[in-house]
């Protein structure tokens, strides 16, 4: 099973922090590969609203340059930024956010919730990654599994100061620009304690299966976002999303919709708006751009 796309989806994940290691050689490649291009852009429009679609990546590798050409350009245009989600000032409040909303209710300690080959597995994933599982055993698997999407592309290299969205809001807040939100921190936690118990189990499971294959998978996705390739990221994510439909339908589709009926409605208001979120919800079947199609509202893909 392909390592999973939530990954690209909940900005949330990058609570957990960040550390720098050394590029490997095939994302340096990648990134060499991809000197002439930049990730894609699309537009929406009416007669005095313009908002650019831009697809992101959370995490980054240092020497990764994108942020140029149609992308700096539009972001340039743009009287205000939106995010998936604005991050509190406050990392104590933060932290307290997340691990209240993780708390599991019911006192089942997380590793009873595994059968015994799985229990294995999941302590053997964490303490290889830094993790003490003992401590995770007071929350409900979603948290687990965010903390095993995360740290290991942590160990290699990947930092969330170099995501997308913190380049941005740096970006808008030197300029002066208004920063917003689709979402809040609590809404996108939400989404992940709102699964059922199997569906978290499933979302658990799944990421610890695709550990030994993150780097080749996540470097692969990359170089397709940085290359401007949103029709091959969406084929990377297709086994992922079909062996998980549940998941993909809350964390992915109905979102999609949501937000599709958000710009619709900000296009009752004159300006340019830059809407910055993780590239898996602009990729692919079900995507804002295909839910904004059936609500009546063409996009345009930005050409280079």
């Amino acid at each position: 099973m392909k390592w999973p796309f939530f990954h690209w989806l909940a900005p949330a994940m990058l609570l957990l922090g960040g550390c720098a290691l050394e590029q490997p050689a095939s994302a340096r490649d990648a990134a060499a590969r991809s000197a002439y291009v930049t990730p894609a852009l699309w537009t929406v429009k009416d007669a005095d609203t313009t908002i650019y679609l831009f697809g992101t990546v959370h995490v980054m590798k240092p020497g990764v340059d994108w942020f140029r050409g149609g992308v700096k350009s539009a972001f340039g245009q743009s009287d205000e930024l939106v995010l998936e989600i604005v991050e509190p000032d406050d990392p104590n409040a933060l932290a307290s956010t997340v691990a209240g909303t993780a708390l599991a209710r019911d006192g089942v300690k997380l590793s009873d919730r595994l059968g015994a080959e799985e229990r294995t597995r999941y302590q053997t994933a964490m303490t290889a990654n830094g993790l003490p599982w003992q401590a995770f055993e007071m929350f409900n698997p979603w948290m687990a599994g965010m903390a095993l999407s995360v740290q290991p592309l942590e160990k290699l290299g990947y930092k969330s100061d170099l995501g997308a969205e913190k380049i941005l809001t740096a970006a808008a807040r030197a300029s002066g620009k208004k920063v917003g939100a689709l979402e809040t921190v609590e809404q996108q936690l939400g989404y992940f304690a709102g699964l059922p118990m199997e569906q978290q189990v499933r979302f658990l499971t799944a990421t610890i299966e695709g550990l030994p294959d993150m780097d080749r998978e996540f470097a692969s996705l990359v170089a397709h976002w940085q290359g401007g390739e949103p029709e091959k990221l969406a084929v990377e994510m297709n086994e992922s999303l079909e062996a998980t439909p549940q998941l993909a339908q809350v964390l992915l589709i109905q979102r999609n919709a949501n937000w599709a009926k958000w710009i619709r409605q900000r296009l009752g208001r004159p300006g340019i708006v830059f809407i910055a979120v993780g590239a898996g919800h602009l990729a692919g079947k079900d995507s804002v751009q295909d839910q904004l199609k059936a609500l009546g509202i063409s996009s345009e893909r930005v050409k280079r």
